[in-house]
């Protein structure tokens, strides 16, 4: 449990990425060096879990993404392994735009545990709203898998979120979280094109640079049932985001529902 003020809250963090001992520091680095940012922490599973834990963190989403089609099964493997190590963490499988047979895939993927699948445009190097994945969101759909898509970047329009609003207009039912409060650098424009009753946000790499009434603003404008606390570990530690997210001045009642409950409902725990 967090404590706040004097009140004990149930926390989860719905956006964190964890890799293999081998390739974890470097994995870490590259994204560093991709956005320019440094890094709090290094991505193993164990960190995650003793950082989150000592803070009083309840579940932990974790994912890993693919940048080759051959690394989707290894991925999937390893995630469904650490969350039958850790019981807090709640899994995602990774996915790549030129897997052949989507629904041998996703019948993997569920063999396995997971709970919906991970998408990261900019490092995978398709958009969003490519007809190729057309097929792959309406089997995801079909079978009520959220997809965590990574939205946003100033240099990139393959995760615009107008990118995503694109695909919602075809495909309106389908369950998604638009993470970073639904663009990072594209605040803004996530407002102004993202919104409906199957579109979750997550706040992590958002309350760094947004001042508390920006933050607020992308917050009500998805609607506080559709708002979950994310640090996208290891970028961000749980000890600092939790101090900017109860920055922004919610009540008991609003904390309670970005920081457990929606996360609660939306993965059916």
């Amino acid at each position: 449990m967090v404590k706040h003020n004097g009140v004990l809250y149930r926390a989860a963090d719905a956006h964190a990425h964890i890799y293999p001992g081998k390739i974890a520091e470097k994995a870490t680095e590259n994204v560093g060096r991709f956005y320019d940012l440094p890094m709090a922490e290094v991505g193993l599973p164990h960190v995650l879990n003793e950082e989150g834990t000592a803070v009083g963190f309840d579940k932990f989403l974790v994912c890993s993404v693919a940048t080759k089609v051959e690394q989707v099964g290894s991925i999937n493997r390893f995630i469904a392994a650490k969350c039958e190590k850790y019981p807090k963490f709640v899994g995602l499988g990774a996915w790549h735009r030129d897997i052949e047979d989507v629904e041998k895939e996703l019948n993997e993927i569920q063999a396995l545990g997971l709970h919906g699948i991970k998408l990261h445009s900019d490092f995978q190097g398709f958009a969003i709203d490519d007809e190729k994945m057309l097929p792959v969101y309406k089997a995801c759909m079909a079978r009520d898998l959220p997809i965590l898509f990574h939205m946003g970047d100033a240099r990139s329009e393959l995760s615009a979120p107008k990118k995503l609003a694109n695909v919602l207009e075809k495909l309106p039912e389908l369950k998604c979280i638009a993470a970073h409060l639904g663009g990072y650098q594209r605040w803004d424009e996530a407002k102004a094109c993202l919104k409906g009753a199957n579109v979750w946000v997550d706040t992590s790499s958002s309350l760094f640079v947004l001042n508390p009434d920006e933050a607020r603003r992308s917050i009500e404008h998805f609607g506080m049932d559709k708002v979950m606390f994310g640090t996208d570990f290891p970028m961000w530690t749980h000890k600092k985001e939790l101090e900017r997210f109860f920055a922004l001045g919610y009540g008991e009642e609003e904390n309670r529902k970005m920081l457990y409950d929606n996360f609660e409902k939306l993965f059916k725990l």
